[in-house]
């Protein structure tokens, strides 16, 4: 019985691998078990495929499996879905975001996934005081590191349980009251040496501009899926953080564009 060529090359590195990369770009996200069961092998080689895929750039790992850049680049999908992406490097960049972070002092983060690992890595913190729009910080917060929450109003986007509106709040007397804060932590959609920071809804960017603005120090939280891209609307220049956190070294260009802007760079790596 002869086999023919797609079943030959299913059971050879090369071929398998070219398959199974094929096959994540159709499907947009995939198992570990679903691609062991489909191309007939162990749970272990289809782990060290996609790990091979992912670091040639292929597709992105994710806890369990993989996903297609195709989806990785569709900025607005469900909170849900972006917690499976890039998971591993949003707990570091979170964890080194907290490092900023001073005891007593008032922060603001925004909505996102990457400022969600922040939050939960606030542990050894004490005495802080977090404004956000990030509905799920709350309750991802270290109830012994925080002294008040608060929660700025307005629309709910229910794609990414986070809230539209000024950044302000009001007194009982109805005048509003002018907040700021020492440390302004805020996650985007990309980061490009000629667009800066942009993120895919225009009132998010709105209000992630006002929170930069009421802030005296500005860390920008973004994995290196996001270098070298443009999104619709522009949060800022690069020039109005003092930091970049992110999960590996940018591209040179950027690399080159940030320093010119006086951001420095923050990456696990280049930290004790």
């Amino acid at each position: 019985m002869s086999v023919g060529r797609d079943e030959r090359q299913r059971h050879l590195p090369a071929g398998r691998k070219a398959q199974l990369a094929a096959y994540v770009a159709e499907s947009g996200q995939v198992t570990v078990g679903e691609l062991a069961e489909r191309f007939g092998v162990s749970i272990d080689t289809v782990r060290r495929d996609l790990d091979q895929l992912a670091a040639e750039g292929i597709l992105v790992r994710t806890y369990g499996g993989a996903v297609s850049l195709s989806t990785v680049s569709r900025t607005d999908r469900a909170v849900d879905q972006r917690l499976a992406v890039q998971e591993q490097e949003k707990e570091k960049i979170g964890t080194l975001a907290a490092t900023l972070v001073k005891d007593g002092s008032t922060i603001m983060i925004n909505g996102g996934t990457t400022t969600l690992a922040l939050a939960r890595s606030l542990g050894q913190h004490r005495d802080l005081t977090v404004a956000t729009n990030n509905l799920l910080v709350p309750s991802a917060l270290p109830p012994t590191a925080v002294r008040d929450i608060y929660v700025f109003g307005g629309a709910v986007r229910a794609l990414t349980l986070a809230t539209i509106g000024p950044v302000s709040f009001r007194a009982n007397t109805g005048a509003e009251l002018d907040v700021s804060c020492d440390l302004a932590l805020i996650g985007v959609g990309a980061v490009a040496a000629d667009a800066g920071y942009t993120t895919s809804n225009l009132a998010e960017a709105a209000m992630m501009q006002e929170m930069i603005s009421r802030a005296a120090r500005v860390a920008i939280l973004a994995d290196s899926s996001k270098f070298g891209r443009r999104l619709f609307a522009q949060v800022s220049e690069l020039g109005a953080a003092d930091y970049l956190i992110t999960d590996t070294a940018p591209p040179a260009d950027l690399r080159a564009a940030l320093k010119a802007s006086g951001v420095e760079v923050l990456t696990p790596a280049a930290r004790p």
